[in-house]
């Protein structure tokens, strides 16, 4: 995009509306949105995919932009200006419709979802972390002593209509240190895992200090989750601060392996993820980047 989205000292009438005073504050974890919903009659893993115009719409659109000309709104061709998706794309949920059809954001954009098939090669580093018939998926989130962090399997259907990002070793140069080319390692993180435990006050100069000064402000960015359901979201980008960083505040802390063998007694296929972890069942290692196979 031809513009830099920077943050000001005022908050938003939308975050106000919502009430982020008494939002929760979690940490926005780097990497790629996944979205898990039924598909041939079974909860399934679906990979982020925003339908987007095509090359002559974008230009009009372009053109608008640059023209500032903001009495008046751009008019899409819903069905001309966009490229095409496969038929089992399917739009977000926030997304808003005319005559049927989805509408576009204010980039130009449709957020949607298409689902991760087993042997997908498109999105293989998604596929890697699901298994469909043993009907689970790889998941790091926070252990129950909060001091530390936990991988585990978790059934899809306790994750079903859920949203989670995928982090790992190929998705977004892998600032979390995920495993290596030889050993790719992938792992799905429920949005707001991580709750913030000492957060910042609302205000401008009290987070760019917790950003810099602290451990727990090594991190991508604050989503604040609001009673409502509203997720008012801020990068470090948006005040003008480097990402990613050599060490994050999730690799300063220690991680445990906890794979209940009897629970998921399948014949996983010996390189895939879900036999590797298996295989570390109780294994706690120092960092996420200390995790090795061998």
């Amino acid at each position: 995009q031809p513009f830099k989205v920077l943050a000001t000292e005022t908050i938003t009438g939308k975050a106000l509306e919502a009430d982020v005073y008494s939002a929760i504050p979690t940490e926005k974890v780097d990497g790629t949105c996944c979205y898990v919903t039924s598909y041939k009659g079974q909860p399934y893993l679906w990979a982020r995919l925003d339908r987007k115009p095509n090359k002559q719409a974008e230009k009009r659109f372009k053109r608008f932009l640059y023209s500032l000309e903001d009495c008046k709104e751009f008019v899409w061709n819903v069905e001309e200006d966009f490229k095409p998706v496969p038929d089992t794309w399917i739009p977000a949920k926030d997304i808003e419709f005319s005559n049927g059809n989805p509408l576009p954001d204010e980039n130009g954009h449709m957020p949607g979802w298409v689902p991760v098939e087993k042997d997908s090669k498109q999105y293989c580093w998604h596929s890697s972390v699901v298994n469909y018939e043993a009907e689970i998926a790889l998941v790091l989130k926070r252990h129950a002593d909060p001091e530390l962090l936990e991988i585990t399997p978790v059934p899809l259907s306790d994750i079903l209509e859920q949203t989670l990002e995928l982090i790992g070793t190929n998705i977004n140069a892998n600032p979390y240190g995920l495993g290596s080319k030889k050993q790719p390692i992938h792992l799905l993180v429920p949005h707001g895992a991580f709750e913030i435990k000492n957060p910042p006050t609302l205000k401008q100069n009290d987070i760019l200090s917790w950003f810099e000064g602290c451990s727990e402000g090594k991190v991508e960015g604050i989503v604040w989750h609001c009673h409502d359901g509203c997720l008012i979201k801020l990068h470090r980008h948006h005040l003008g601060l480097r990402w990613p960083l050599a060490e994050t505040h999730l690799n300063s802390q220690p991680v445990v392996i906890t794979f209940n063998r009897t629970k998921y007694d399948y014949d996983f296929e010996p390189k895939s993820l879900f036999h590797q972890f298996s295989n570390l069942d109780g294994q706690r290692f120092d960092r996420l980047k200390d995790i090795k196979f061998d």
